[in-house]
């Protein structure tokens, strides 16, 4: 009888295209596939059954999460061969007939039945108990996105600590030398921000998803401005208060538990929203963008720090995959840069300055890969190892998006400007970036 390696890697092959981008190793020690390289290592045939059950991304997410799948060898070379062999997964069981009636249709009705033969019991396993549960209600509506950010965010400050490093900055680095640390990069982005925002002593500063207080840390204690930072994350609040208080800077800075949409104290003199619009979504973009508008002075400045995709060809907006939705940001959208800008432009903002840091978040995210690598074990305890798994898994992958050009992130400043039309900004783009006061 054939072994298992060589089954799963005939039944591989048509879908891909008649080659295999990983050597396969099945649960009974057998492989099958080019030597050298990393290795797919399928544990066990329950593996097989989720992606009969869900082929595509979800299911292969699936059997990573819960182990059945998993890399022998470098996780960043095997991703690159798997999406190079696959860049366009399906998603549906549909797929599957469809895929197993090519078999039939081509003469192979044997590996047709053969797959269902090799995953064994019928049943479908449960999914991982990491995945997000069922979400209710209007998408983006205030409780929904209350669940989405706690199934992220609330997971644990120890465990984000671990990956994230003492600064605990959850957005892109910015590596002004090769030579920098990570805590260097994260202080020189936060530095680079209140720049642009020319932050001043006595000025009104309101950072919008303010994660674990390090924006609102540094104005306050840098630049000396009065500063409020939002989050609709418990743990995340907790966290920046007790910063504040060891930074000696509860006085003049405050930490809500808020949405965007609930604030009603402005006006402020400037604006930083860090790597939150992304959790904003479409049908809200424009509320978010009227918002932010609302609650600044004239002449005041907004920086949008965000995540952006390539537009489509045919102008479909863009979704993220399912394994992204279940598992990592639930509810979470992405657009295209020169959307943001219009949008911004329509709320009545006039943008005036876009900075690409694709390289620069693709370095941030190795670097976290790295240091969840080498605490793995730790992060397993502090959470669960299905979720510690979920967070390599998806930081890799997105580092290779960064690099590969699939997705982007950039800064757009944006000013309200007065009613004479006065932007209140330096003449020049040097002079812009050299600009802010030091506390």
């Amino acid at each position: 009888m054939t072994d298992a390696a060589e089954r799963l890697a005939r039944l591989v092959r048509t879908p891909l295209g008649g080659s295999l981008p990983l050597r396969i190793r099945a649960w009974d020690g057998s492989e099958a596939g080019p030597p050298g390289g990393p290795v797919l290592v399928v544990r066990n045939r329950r593996a097989l059954r989720r992606l009969l059950w869900k082929p595509g991304e979800l299911g292969l997410g699936r059997a990573w999460v819960a182990g059945d799948l998993d890399i022998d060898g470098d996780l960043y070379e095997a991703l690159s061969r798997f999406f190079g062999a696959a860049p366009n997964l399906t998603t549906t069981r549909r797929d599957t007939l469809r895929a197993l009636a090519a078999l039939r249709d081509t003469g192979n009705l044997r590996l047709a039945v053969e797959a269902l033969r090799l995953a064994g019991s019928p049943v479908p396993p449960a999914p991982p108990r990491e995945e997000a549960r069922r979400r209710r209600g209007r998408l983006h509506s205030l409780r929904r996105d209350r669940e989405a950010i706690t199934h992220h965010y609330d997971v644990g400050n120890d465990f984000y600590s671990l990956i994230l490093g003492p600064s605990m900055v959850y957005s892109c680095a910015y590596w002004e030398s090769p030579h920098a640390t990570l805590e260097e990069a994260q202080t020189a982005k936060l530095d680079l921000i209140c720049r642009k925002l020319g932050l001043r002593p006595g000025q009104r500063l309101l950072d919008v998803g303010c994660g674990w207080g390090a924006m609102v840390t540094h104005a306050a204690e840098r630049y000396g401005v009065t500063a409020v930072g939002i989050t609709i994350s418990e743990e995340q609040a907790a966290f920046a208060r007790k910063r504040l208080a060891a930074a000696g800077c509860s006085d003049r800075a405050e930490i809500r538990v808020q949405d965007y949409r609930e604030i009603e104290d402005g006006p402020y003199d400037a604006i930083s929203s860090i790597g939150m619009a992304e959790h904003v979504g479409s049908v809200q973009f424009r509320a978010y963008a009227d918002t932010m508008h609302k609650l600044l002075k004239p002449g005041g400045r907004f920086l949008n720090h965000q995540i952006s995709c390539r537009p489509h060809v045919d102008g479909t907006p863009y979704r993220i995959g399912e394994f992204m939705d279940r598992y990592v940001f639930p509810d979470g959208e992405l657009a295209p840069v020169g959307t943001t800008a219009s949008v911004l432009e329509e709320a009545g903002f006039e943008v005036r300055d876009v900075e690409a840091l694709r390289e620069h978040y693709a370095r941030t995210l190795r670097a976290w890969v790295a240091n969840l690598e080498r605490g793995q074990a730790e992060a397993a305890r502090l959470t669960t190892p299905g979720r510690a798994r979920v967070w390599r898994l998806y930081m890799a992958a997105s580092a290779l998006a960064f690099e590969q050009n699939r997705i982007g992130v950039n800064q757009i400043l944006a000013v309200r400007t007065t009613p004479a039309g006065n932007a209140k900004m330096p003449p020049t783009r040097q002079q812009l970036l050299t600009a802010g006061a030091m506390a």
